[in-house]
């Protein structure tokens, strides 16, 4: 049986409404599981793993942040910011009574369920941080720089695959042009008679300030805020934003750390694979059990 995902409209404190996709039972023995994706990327990301989990018995909320997706746009494009997106979340999590729960939090994500961890330690019984750090490697912001609020105006939905593939191919080098699709049905939405992308432009304002030149503020003692709970670091073997030495310098400030590497696959992974989904199923039963035991 395919679970279905009831969409839900949270009202943010400033009066935006945020959608999330709310998979599966609340009354789930299990610890719940948030699905917070990437920066211009909306919930449906998560839906192949979401699925999965849910069919397996497990709650998982999926987030559009403001701005994307079914949320709300902001008029102020200066609030496509971390901090009213982490208080975004909290509202969410506290809404929809899903604390504490395992985060998976993509490239964006990730840096959002670090900073939950520094200010609401209580929410988190694990993290899986898909292809982000605590560094963040330049080549790969200014990558991220040159396409968010700035594709081409697709013809059609092919078009929108190969706008795409000719992007994003040098970081997945094997998906078929029926994958990228599916990507550019995700990526891109119809709005009076022309294909835009799914989110706001203006998103692209919140990388205006940041200078690949000169250093990245490193996240590190907001990673160190998961010390307590089991981690799970995801990156893609093409990755040009989180690097082989920073999940080693992670390994050695969370000694538990469980690494995996995604092979042909660069920023950020698609955790859509069933060896994947596979692998953090076992990781989230890893969570349940911990969690159990230090709440005895």
């Amino acid at each position: 049986m395919t679970s279905i995902a009831t969409s839900r409209f949270i009202t943010a404190a400033d009066g935006l409404k945020l959608h999330v996709r709310d998979y599966g039972r609340h009354d789930s023995a299990s610890l719940p599981v948030v699905c917070l994706p990437g920066l211009a990327r909306t919930a449906e990301d998560f839906e192949p793993l979401a699925i999965a989990l849910s069919n397996g018995g497990r709650r998982v909320v999926a987030v559009d942040y403001r701005g994307r997706g079914r949320s709300d746009y902001d008029r102020d494009p200066a609030k496509y910011s971390l901090p009213v997106e982490l208080g975004d979340v909290i509202t969410i999590i506290g809404t929809l009574k899903c604390e504490p729960a395992v985060f998976v939090g993509t490239s964006r994500g990730g840096l959002l369920t670090m900073l939950l961890a520094s200010v609401r330690p209580q929410a988190i019984a694990g993290a899986v941080l898909n292809d982000i750090g605590p560094v963040l490697e330049p080549q790969g912001l200014a990558r991220i720089k040159t396409y968010v609020g700035k594709l081409p105006q697709p013809k059609d939905y092919d078009d929108a695959a190969a706008i795409l593939a000719r992007l994003f191919g040098s970081q997945f080098p094997r998906l078929t042009m029926e994958d990228w699709r599916g990507s550019a049905r995700r990526g891109f939405k119809e709005r009076k008679g022309v294909l835009v992308p799914n989110y706001d432009v203006a998103l692209k304002q919140t990388l205006a300030d940041i200078e690949v030149s000169k250093p990245i503020p490193d996240l590190w003692p907001q990673f160190e805020a998961l010390a307590q709970v089991p981690v799970l670091a995801v990156r893609g073997e093409l990755s040009d934003l989180l690097s082989a030495a920073t999940v080693e310098a992670m390994s050695a400030r969370h000694p538990g750390l469980e690494t995996l590497v995604i092979p042909d696959q660069g920023h950020a992974p698609l955790l859509a694979e069933d060896g994947v989904i596979a692998r953090i199923a076992a990781f989230l039963k890893r969570c349940d059990q911990r969690h159990a035991a230090t709440s005895a």
